[in-house]
């Protein structure tokens, strides 16, 4: 047996040595649960959120999109929306492209 051999053999028998594959992994799953929890759990409810609202516009509704036009529903369809943004013009809109719903406040909350 050559110097070498022995060498890789002494290498091999060490503890512990086998144990940095284990922290390694449990390194990886933290960083993969931390990702989950500070920025894909909160991104996935806001799409959640987003969707629902989306879902609830109805004629009448005044909207924002996400180019930042500002107008008032008047047809809705299954994707796509007519908004009114001034007196004669229309503008037809992806549904999913609706930034926000503007609500205005009502007569009860202003007293």
């Amino acid at each position: 047996m050559n110097t070498t051999t022995a060498l890789l053999l002494v290498v091999q028998q060490q503890p512990g040595a086998g144990r940095t594959g284990l922290v390694m992994m449990i390194y990886l799953v933290a960083f993969i649960a931390i990702m989950w929890f500070l920025i894909l759990g909160p991104q996935r409810r806001m799409q959640k959120k987003h969707q629902e609202m989306v879902n609830q516009i109805k004629k009448g509704d005044e909207v924002v999109t996400e180019g930042g036009i500002i107008g008032t529903v008047v047809h809705v369809a299954d994707d796509r929306l007519t908004i009114k943004t001034a007196e004669t013009t229309r503008l037809v809109v992806a549904r999913n492209k609706i930034g926000r719903v503007v609500t205005p406040e009502s007569s009860e909350t202003k007293s």
